[in-house]
């Protein structure tokens, strides 16, 4: 492999254009990975290509991209390369680079390597527990493997109090707590000498091999009556329950032969997005399924093998993958980045069961862009309104919080929102240096750190600053703000006495939020968003203070 790097510092806007050109001009025209960096030189995209001339140079001079590359293509100001020796090996190659570097614009790939089961035990007085196995032992009674351990241990909760079964362990000589509180049949109780577990593992049986189809069913029509009523975070809400159930309920759906380990793949796209859905078969039956919408840039099927392969550094490789033949014959250097057999013929049950990946691949895609579709159109309206009241085009939104405990431990916890979304990374959170008496000086403090230090480094300043709190709150981020901003945009985020957003405080008039209204949703949201991310920060300090008076 050959390595080719431009060695560049940070770039100045006035000289993209030149410099890029340059380079574009005098890219080799061989296989590779190319590494898109911003005006900072930090890397924001990895690609590959059989032709590194023709595949840089089609994102500036060819039209109709996706939303997420013309955005990317915003923010280009150097390439680097690296020259490899055929197109597997950049494959492979351009994998490696985004797990290391974990850029932008690439998708996001969770680490799904810690599995758990949840198992039925075969003793006299039989047990409901979390289990870890890499070999489940045969005649094992076991659930699973689960991706999330939270809903797995939110799932054994709740059968607990549901079927219960024994929960003592060892047997105690007089009756357990969980006895009575009804979450334990009872052997430890000496009146029991007869205990029938039958009828509650029966019980757990169909509930973990998901027969619940008419729970699926009404929650499905929650979820498309708060769409028709507007109600998105409603929505959210309910899809997380169904995504939830999804997750903790492994359902049957057919058998394939009893030796029979593989994985089935369904995978579709649009123009923005793919959408994968993993059936894991073991010994006849699936396991587990595994299932992401991702938006994606450059060829949709090359973004589903680059996933794949990465999906398979972190998870066991099966014998044998079935895919729908036509994308093996398009890609057939996917057998080799992914080193495995794959079958392009299939009996009538594995062919059912495809179907049924990629169906439930169609039918997350299509959900994906149903809710996804209507949380836009609800922003745009709501930061359409905030540009009206402040007269200027709102896209980047910074908003602030303060915690503390009894007047110490104060910290601040800043959110970011911008083009649409909210910014994760950009997150910033730091304690209070001084100790003040109230939380207007730590409030103070915080917003003349976060923008003196973003002067510094030259970076731009938000189009509107919302702070969490009533007119205290917002008269002491005016007064500092004056200091060294000459224009800026404030407003406060005023709540009730039951701690309810209530309204806007802007700088000469308050507006009363309407519940019902996109504005109150939009920003209830990042209320709640800076609220929850300013706790958290501030139990994480107050937990090291605890351990070190501890200590």
């Amino acid at each position: 492999m050959v390595i080719k790097r431009n060695m560049s510092l940070k770039i100045t806007k006035n000289k993209i254009n030149v410099l890029l050109l340059t380079k574009i001009n005098n890219l080799p025209r061989k296989p590779g990975c190319y590494l898109f960096k911003n005006c900072y030189n930090n890397i924001i995209y990895i690609g590959k290509a059989k032709n590194l001339f023709s595949r840089i140079k089609s994102y500036f001079y060819l039209k109709n991209h996706n939303s997420k590359t013309s955005n990317l293509i915003q923010e280009i100001c150097d390439v680097e390369y690296i020259i490899t020796h055929n197109e597997v090996e950049a494959f492979i190659l351009e994998a490696n680079l985004i797990k290391k570097h974990i850029p932008k614009y690439n998708f996001k790939l969770l680490d799904d390597k810690n599995y758990a089961y949840i198992e039925i035990t075969n003793e006299k007085h039989p047990r409901l527990k979390i289990s870890y196995y890499k070999k489940v032992p045969e005649k094992t009674r076991v659930f699973g493997p689960y991706p999330y351990n939270n809903s797995m241990k939110e799932t054994v909760r709740l059968l607990h109090k549901i079927y219960p079964l024994r929960r003592c362990q060892p047997i105690s000589k007089k009756p357990c707590h969980y006895y009575q509180i009804n979450e334990c049949l009872g052997p430890c109780c000496p009146n029991n000498k007869y205990i029938d577990y039958s009828l509650n593992i029966r019980g757990i049986n169909d509930f973990l091999q998901g027969k619940n189809k008419n729970i699926f069913n009404k929650i499905k029509n929650e979820i498309k009556q708060a769409i028709k009523t507007l109600n998105f975070e409603k929505a959210q809400e309910y899809q997380k329950i169904l995504e939830h159930l999804k997750n903790i309920t492994i359902k049957q759906f057919i058998e394939l032969k009893p030796n029979l380990s593989c994985d089935i793949i369904g995978f579709c796209f649009n123009k923005n997005e793919i959408s994968l859905y993993i059936f894991k078969m073991y010994q006849g039956k699936i396991q587990e399924h595994y299932q992401i919408v991702s938006e994606y840039i450059d060829d949709p099927i090359d973004n589903m093998i680059t996933y794949l392969h990465l999906y398979y550094q972190n998870n066991l490789l099966p014998k044998k993958i079935i895919l729908n033949p036509d994308l093996i014959t398009k890609k057939p250097e996917i057998k080799k980045i992914i080193n495995t057999k794959f079958s392009v013929k299939f009996n009538t049950e594995e062919k059912q069961i495809k179907e049924l990946a990629q169906k439930n691949a169609e039918e997350n895609l299509n959900k994906y862009n149903l809710l996804y579709s209507a949380k836009l159109e609800a922003t745009t309206i709501a930061l359409s309104e905030l540009s009206k009241l402040y007269q200027k085009n709102i896209n980047y939104i910074e908003v602030f919080d303060i915690s503390h405990s009894f007047g110490k431990y104060f910290v601040s916890g800043i959110i970011v929102f911008k083009n649409y979304q909210l910014q994760k990374k950009s997150y910033c959170a730091f304690r209070i240096k001084q100790t003040y008496p109230n939380e207007y000086n730590s409030l103070a403090e915080a917003i003349e750190r976060r923008y003196q230090k973003l002067i510094n480094l030259n970076l731009p300043l938000p189009d509107l600053i919302l702070v969490d709190g009533g007119i205290g709150q917002f008269n002491i981020s005016q007064k500092i703000l004056k200091n060294f901003i000459k224009e800026f945009n404030l407003g406060a985020l005023k709540k009730n006495n039951k701690h309810q957003l209530e309204s806007l405080i802007l700088s000469n008039k308050e507006i009363l939020l309407n519940k019902k209204s996109f504005l109150f949703r939009f920003l209830f949201f990042l209320s709640e968003e800076v609220h929850n991310f300013t706790i958290n920060f501030h139990r994480k300090i107050n937990n090291q203070e605890n351990i070190g008076n501890l200590i």
